[in-house]
C-alpha cells in the first residue's frame, strides 16, 4: 500500500531531520544494563492485532538525563517544564577520536562559527556517533566532555546539552572507569582501563579524578541532557535549529527514551495562527 501523509499550509515548508539512533530488541546497552527485550503477546495470525511488551531501562538508545538521574533533590521528569523540551538551538562541530576529551576551549572556539545564546540547547557532534554499536569502541574508547566542559555550558546559562557518544561524560570519568559503583572493581572494563594506563603511562584517576563531573555540573543547575544522538545528526552540525523531544509524562521519571528531531524553515513560511 502507498499513503499520502496529510501536512498543514504551513508546516509544508519545513524540514525535519531526526537525531536519534534505531531503537528495538537487541538495541546497543550501556555496560551494566540488561539488553532491550520486545516481546509479541499477541500477532496478526492468531489475534488480528498487535500487542507487544518491553522490558528495558529508560537510559538506552537517544534519550533523556533528567537531573535527578545523578543530582539527588534536582528535577524529574515530571518537574521540568514542557517549554524546555522545545526551543531553538544548534550543533557544534568537534570531531574528536579515541579518549579525546571535548574541552571548554574546544567550545569556545566551536562557537564563535555558530554561537550559543543563552537559553540555547546545545549538541556537540564529534562524529562518533558513526560507531553507534554494541561495541567496545562505541561504549569504551569515546570522547567525550568533563569537569570543564560542564562549567563552560553552565556559564552560558544554557538548558540543555547533547552528546552523540555514550554518555554526557568521558567514559573514563564514568563507571566505566574506577569511579562510583565500580571504584573497589577498578571499574566497570577494566580492561579498558589497563589499556589507557599502558598507553598513556599514567592512571586512568590522574587524567580522571572524578567521577561524572560533567553530569554533575549541568545536571545541578538544571540544564538537562541527551546521550546516544545520531541520525542526521551531520546534515544539521554547524547550524542553528529548532528542537523537540518529550519525554513520557512519567512522575518521578528520571530518563526517558526519546525521538529527537531538529527542524528548519527554509521558505520562512510557518507561521503559527493566533487564537480564536
Amino acid at each position: 500500500m502507498t499513503y499520502t501523509w496529510a501536512t498543514g499550509p504551513n508546516e509544508s515548508g519545513l524540514e525535519f531531520y531526526d537525531l536519534s539512533h534505531p531503537w528495538g530488541n537487541g538495541a546497543p546497552a550501556w555496560p551494566y544494563f540488561e539488553d532491550v527485550k520486545i516481546e509479541r503477546l499477541h500477532g496478526m495470525a492468531k489475534s488480528r492485532v498487535l500487542t507487544q511488551k518491553i522490558t528495558t531501562v529508560m537510559h538506552s538508545g537517544t534519550h533523556i538525563d533528567a537531573p535527578g538521574h545523578v543530582v539527588e533533590g534536582t528535577p524529574l521528569l515530571h518537574e521540568i517544564p514542557l517549554r524546555n523540551f522545545f526551543g531553538t538551538g544548534v550543533v557544534l562541530d568537534i570531531p574528536k577520536k579515541k579518549w579525546e576529551v571535548i574541552t571548554a576551549d574546544d567550545l569556545e572556539q566551536a562557537s564563535r562559527t555558530t554561537p550559543v545564546r543563552e537559553g540555547d540547547i546545545v549538541i556537540v557532534n564529534t562524529g562518533w556517533h558513526k560507531k553507534y554499536a554494541d561495541s567496545a569502541e562505541y561504549y569504551a574508547y569515546s570522547p567525550g566532555y568533563y569537569k570543564e566542559a560542564g562549567e563552560w555550558f553552565v556559564s552560558k546559562k544554557v538548558k540543555a546539552v547533547g552528546a552523540d557518544t555514550q554518555a554526557l561524560d568521558h567514559p573514563l570519568g564514568t563507571a566505566i572507569g574506577p569511579h562510583g559503583p565500580a571504584e573497589e572493581s577498578g571499574g566497570l572494563l577494566p580492561w579498558a582501563c589497563r589499556e589507557y594506563e599502558e598507553l598513556t603511562g599514567r592512571p586512568v584517576k590522574d587524567d580522571f579524578p572524578h567521577w561524572e563531573p560533567c553530569h554533575n555540573a549541568i545536571l545541578s543547575h538544571g540544564i538537562y541532557g541527551f546521550e546516544n544522538i545520531g541520525g542526521d545528526l551531520d546534515k544539521v552540525t554547524g547550524k542553528r535549529v529548532t528542537f523537540a523531544a518529550f519525554p513520557w509524562r512519567w512522575v518521578g521519571g528520571d530518563g526517558c527514551i526519546v525521538r529527537l528531531v531538529a527542524m528548519t524553515d527554509p521558505t520562512g513560511s510557518y507561521r503559527i495562527e493566533p487564537g480564536r
